[in-house]
């Protein structure tokens, strides 16, 4: 394999650089919010949507994320998503207009998306198989030790300087990530470009319109009073008909986004919905408990930060085990 040309902890040390600053955006704005809302003029409600079109554009572009690495070769995609990651963090930070924000955290989502899976692609292949669980293990701390550090980061930051420093911090790690993947990894045969794959565009655009509509519905449903509203009652019907679309198109392409005789394998199927529910707990808590302490409880950001990171040091002391 290309990558034994180098110890594979230092690939795993570089790799786990470029997720953990993925990871940590996850968290590190969250804090934020309530400063952010201020400084912007808009409800600290509208302010989640800095975390909403992070995640929606998280979700649109996993799926693809194989594609794309396959399409443009895996060493070019994962370098081109920490730069361009990188960038938007930067424009995040020189924000003059909420809007302005949302598409940079909406581009930062994107970027990032492919970071982890992509990650985790050269971290298995660059150690023998015996020493995959151990490789994993190590990884999986170094990510769920960002969600400790994002809160207490970005409270950190918020307090003594600026909310816009919860974003610039990326910029220098980014760096240091693209220098380090540029000089060590290397993309083995199977894993370099391959111009002449193919992907279904239409299911693509299923799914790309279906996340969005139930993103933004969820969201915006309890400001709208729920199916009280037009709006909300013509987002679920989007939601509803693109993702069945999705789904039925997808079955039957000859170039599927989604393979789904993959869900024929139990443990793969047991580990995505045990993922989901990980995610619906992780990311509902980290957006709702830094709104609660600071808009009800008359906490400042760093406080803040510190009342959410005890989860992060729970699930990094079981992730070993």
């Amino acid at each position: 394999m290309a990558q034994q040309k180098v110890n594979p902890y230092v690939i795993a040390l570089t790799v786990m650089l470029a997720t953990f600053m993925e990871v940590l955006d996850t968290s590190v704005a969250n804090v934020a919010l309530p400063h952010i809302a201020g400084s912007l003029s808009v409800t600290v409600t509208d302010s989640t949507w800095v975390l909403t079109s992070y995640l929606a554009a998280n979700a649109i572009v996993l799926p693809i994320t194989g594609w794309l690495s396959q399409k443009i070769g895996r060493k070019r995609y994962f370098i081109g998503s920490i730069v361009l990651f990188t960038i938007s963090s930067a424009l995040c930070g020189l924000s003059f207009d909420f809007y302005f924000l949302l598409v940079a955290r909406a581009i930062q989502g994107f970027a990032g998306g492919g970071l982890q899976p992509v990650s985790q692609a050269i971290l298995m292949e660059s150690f023998p198989e015996k020493k995959r669980g151990m490789a994993m293990s190590i990884f999986s701390i170094g990510v769920i030790f960002a969600p400790i550090l994002g809160p207490v980061i970005g409270g950190w930051l918020t307090d003594q300087y600026s909310w816009r420093w919860v974003f610039y911090i990326n910029v220098p790690v980014g760096i240091l990530a693209t220098i380090l993947t540029m000089i060590l990894v290397e993309d083995p045969p199977y894993a370099r470009a391959n111009s002449k794959l193919k992907i279904d565009y239409l299911a693509l655009s299923f799914i790309f319109i279906g996340i969005a509509s139930l993103q933004i519905m969820l969201d915006q449903g309890q400001n709208k009073d729920w199916f009280n509203s037009n709006l909300i009652v013509i987002l679920a019907l989007f939601a509803f008909f693109f993702i069945s679309m999705f789904i039925i198109k997808n079955a039957f392409s000859k170039e599927p986004i989604i393979k789904f005789k993959l869900f024929k394998d139990v443990n793969y199927s047991i580990g995505v919905f045990l993922m989901f529910m990980t995610g619906f707990v992780l990311y509902s808590s980290l957006a709702l408990l830094p709104i609660l302490v600071q808009t009800l409880m008359g906490y400042d950001a760093l406080k803040a930060g510190y009342v959410i990171a005890p989860g992060g040091v729970a699930s990094l002391m079981i992730a070993p085990i």
